[in-house]
């Protein structure tokens, strides 16, 4: 505008520093973004979610944890997501179509983590190296799933639980819940390779039992009880 005095803006000083590997970074580039993180997300009816994993170096990702639970079509898109996701940036990812509503969410709220220095490792000095996320996997390369069904008429089964593939449940005199009986998959598995294991006898070994179990009152099958 004509005869107006121009009043200069404040000089900025550039973005706040966020905390990435052990250290501050005032992040002006997606290659400036180093972090390994979790992000969760639904897709839009809710029948399904998923947890995604991300170790990110200098803006690429380098590896990439994808697990779903709760919808058939969602865990083979992980199969899809699993293959597209390493060696994008963090901004490709982002604007992938990762097939599943549940899996772009969950790209969209690990990057907000990201960009904002929210990360898992923002304090690891150096950060964490590659291959971390199976640790949330333990030493069987199994996803931790928990399945509970619940009913008024019937009481809690218990299904699946972070150690396994539930068999049996221990209940007190009062019918309450003092343990469960469960088989460990992954493990199951690896004893099935032995071939100086019978079948029963892989399965045995693969059987662990949790709580007070072993003072039940009543044993009862949660699928057939």
């Amino acid at each position: 505008m004509k005869n107006c005095n121009c009043v200069k803006n404040m000089r900025g000083h550039g973005p706040s520093p966020i905390p990435q590997e052990g250290q501050w970074d005032q992040v002006k580039e997606i290659s400036q973004i180093s972090a390994f993180s979790h992000g969760c997300g639904m897709c839009a009816p809710q029948q399904g979610a998923c947890k995604l994993t991300l170790n990110v170096k200098n803006g690429i990702i380098k590896e990439a944890l994808v697990e779903t639970i709760g919808c058939s079509g969602m865990t083979h898109s992980a199969a899809m997501a699993g293959e597209i996701l390493v060696g994008k940036t963090i901004l490709e990812a982002l604007n992938t179509d990762l097939v599943c509503d549940a899996i772009n969410d969950a790209m969209k709220n690990i990057f907000l983590q990201l960009v904002y220095g929210r990360s898992q490792s923002a304090f690891s000095l150096g950060g964490l190296p590659v291959g971390t996320s199976n640790e949330d996997l333990g030493k069987y390369k199994t996803s931790q799933v928990g399945t509970i069904v619940s009913t008024e008429g019937e009481g809690v089964k218990y299904l699946n639980l972070a150690e396994g593939y539930i068999t049996k449940m221990a209940l007190d005199k009062s019918g309450e819940t003092i343990g469960y009986e469960y088989v460990n998959l992954g493990l199951l598995l690896k004893n099935l390779q032995d071939e100086k294991l019978s079948k029963s006898e892989a399965i045995e070994k693969s059987t662990k039992r949790y709580g007070r179990f072993d003072e039940a009152a009543q044993i009862i099958n949660p699928r057939g009880e």
